[in-house]
């Protein structure tokens, strides 16, 4: 099992940047997947960026590719995500989520770190 503490959400105008981290407690961080998700009022959570257990594979959606990097750090077991150019439709809790590679897939998520975007 593995317990996700995200930090970093806060306050941004449109057009700012934010960073976002999480950090996995256990030791075996390096064979997860990991991935961001976010959830706004009254919409269902979706997916913002996934990473693969070695870091070499990464993956967007189309509204936040190429504003949007995750990046992991298997020694200090953190996943982060750097937003840039944000939008006020980034407005949302914003979760950590780590899934198990091997059958059956099984889901960890953090708390969340709500994101505001406006002026």
């Amino acid at each position: 099992q593995v317990q996700l503490v995200e930090s970093g959400g806060g306050l941004v105008q449109p057009g700012g940047s934010l960073r976002l981290s999480c950090t996995a407690s256990g030791r075996i961080f390096s064979t997860y997947r990991m991935g961001w998700y976010r959830q706004a009022p009254g919409k269902q959570r979706e997916w913002v960026a996934v990473i693969s257990s070695s870091g070499g594979i990464t993956n967007y959606p189309h509204s936040v590719k190429g504003r949007f990097t995750i990046s992991r750090d298997n020694a200090k077991n953190t996943v982060s995500l750097q937003m840039n150019s944000l939008k006020p439709e980034d407005t949302a809790i914003y979760y950590c989520n780590a899934q198990t590679t091997t059958l059956p897939n099984v889901d960890y998520w953090g708390q969340g770190t709500q994101v505001t975007v406006s002026s």
